[in-house]
């Protein structure tokens, strides 16, 4: 399939900064005025995930449903998330946008929450609406984290895939994680977005030991300031990993790009502060015709900004695009 270098965003004037274009949108864009509608959803390990719906007006009657994942510690309020939902909603789909265990507003029950490469869950959510039988098509999108995700639930076992599923888009996604993790360890600037995720990492471990103080301990935390650390001491222990190396190998998606068999866009900007030389999966996207690889020079991380009246981003309008092309 198509490796595209030669992508067609350019960012607006005084904005082409890769920190301007990962940080700007976080701080200043507008989010989105979407309304959603929650549903707790129970899983079978006893646990719940909260879903969070954006439904197309009755008159549009939509056949389409997309499901969104955020990106790590993140949520279905983020403006990147709200964003793309009002692009699908725009286009004739109905949205499903999916938080993560523990992400939501509320603890999950569980000491185990979410990781980079857990696919049971978004598993779990596609079955289900798949079961509902109202959609005749079903799409994915998944942010940095969240593409991850759903690159690897394609990959990892194409033979549980409803048959409803028709496309999907990764935005920023670390396929590498190893790489991933190097690119932010090997910077200053990697330094604050690393830090700025594991405050909020810290903050859901002493919720979890207030919970079960006996399997989540504490002592130390404040002192862990890298992934590599906290990845260690909590991550692979609690879902069963030697260590975060084996971890970040067994979780990252590019092992299994080569078996994703329906329309697949991996959109990764090249000045992209989060991604490492493994996260830009040439050889696999040239292998497999369902895979396209689009790098453009600029976008920084789930960036991409746009200005323009409708307060839409260029990364919505390149996956309303894409998955319209897949549906139809």
């Amino acid at each position: 399939m198509p490796v595209l270098s030669d992508s067609k965003y350019t960012p607006p004037r005084f904005l082409g900064n890769r920190h301007i274009q990962t940080s700007a949108p976080s701080f200043f864009r507008p989010t989105p005025q979407i309304e959603y509608v929650r549903e707790r959803l129970e899983t079978p390990d006893c646990d719940f995930l909260q879903l969070d719906w954006s439904m197309c007006t009755p008159t549009q009657q939509p056949k389409r449903l997309a499901i969104l994942t955020h990106g790590l510690e993140g949520n279905t309020t983020r403006p990147y998330m709200k964003g793309m939902a009002k692009a699908l909603n725009a286009a004739g789909f109905d949205v499903l946008a999916r938080n993560c265990r523990g992400c939501g507003g509320e603890p999950n029950l569980r000491a185990r929450s979410y990781h980079s490469g857990e696919t049971d869950d978004l598993h779990h959510v596609v079955r289900y609406a798949s079961q509902m039988n109202i959609w005749e098509q079903i799409v994915l999108v998944g942010f940095s984290m969240g593409g991850n995700q759903t690159l690897k639930y394609l990959g990892e076992a194409p033979d549980r895939i409803p048959k409803e599923l028709a496309g999907a888009v990764a935005i920023s996604a670390p396929c590498d994680l190893t790489d991933s993790v190097h690119a932010l360890s090997g910077s200053s600037s990697g330094f604050l977005y690393t830090h700025y995720l594991l405050r909020s990492l810290r903050k859901k471990v002493l919720i979890k030991h207030e919970m079960f103080p006996e399997l989540i301990q504490i002592r130390g935390l404040g002192c862990i300031h890298s992934f590599e650390h906290f990845d260690n001491q909590y991550t692979a222990p609690l879902f069963g990993f030697r260590d975060a190396h084996e971890y970040w190998q067994k979780a990252s998606s590019r092992p299994v790009l080569k078996n994703i068999s329906v329309p697949t866009l991996l959109l990764n900007a090249r000045n992209d502060p989060f991604l490492g030389p493994g996260c830009f999966p040439v050889p696999e996207a040239q292998a497999n015709n369902k895979l396209t690889l689009e790098m453009p020079e600029n976008g920084g991380h789930v960036g991409f900004i746009r200005i323009a009246k409708d307060g839409l981003f260029w990364s919505e309008l390149r996956a309303v695009e894409f998955l319209r092309t897949a549906c139809a």
